[in-house]
């Protein structure tokens, strides 16, 4: 699970340097429940990548045991979204990057290649994979554009909430 919060934009026509809306990283013991904090993303994604075959127990840290309080609660103090347990963990030298839309719908997944440029489809990594021979040995199905859960009960309550079905598209209209 992860802690959101929104990102200020930026433009993708320079190497991208943003932020991602992901502030905590945290996974929850199997055995007690209670949630600890991830140092990093590349232990957040090793541990997420494995959850069914090896599940989170708080003493795989280092002096911590399911006896200690929690490192992080969940609550509403912050909004709270649930990845997918056992999605492969993101390629060397790329970055997975989360953007939590203004509604707070969903997350938006991108891509970070090595050289800073962001990726948003398939159809876009499948190119640049495809034109780098360093890529070699990368494959597109590597990389999921999946978007984690945005947990409802934890957005803020002034945020306006996305009426299902309904569309901020305006209608055209037609004089008789």
């Amino acid at each position: 699970m992860k802690a959101a919060q929104e990102t200020p934009k930026s433009s993708s026509k320079k190497p991208y340097s943003g932020q991602s809306s992901i502030d905590v990283l945290a996974a929850q013991c199997e055995k007690c429940h209670k949630w600890r904090v991830i140092q990093s993303e590349d232990e957040f994604e090793d541990i997420r990548s494995k959850l069914s075959e090896e599940p989170f127990y708080c003493n795989r840290r280092p002096g911590v045991s399911c006896e200690d309080p929690a490192d992080i609660e969940y609550d509403s103090s912050r909004t709270w979204v649930v990845d997918k347990p056992n999605m492969k963990k993101t390629p060397e030298g790329f970055k997975r990057h989360l953007v939590l839309r203004k509604d707070y719908s969903k997350l938006d997944t991108y891509y970070i290649t090595p050289e800073g440029k962001k990726l948003r489809s398939q159809n876009e990594i499948a190119t640049i994979l495809k034109g780098n021979p360093k890529y070699n040995g990368i494959s597109p199905s590597d990389f999921d554009f999946g978007s984690p859960k945005v947990m409802e009960d934890t957005i803020p309550v002034d945020v306006p909430k996305k009426v299902p079905g309904s569309s901020n598209k305006k209608l055209k209209t037609t004089k008789d």
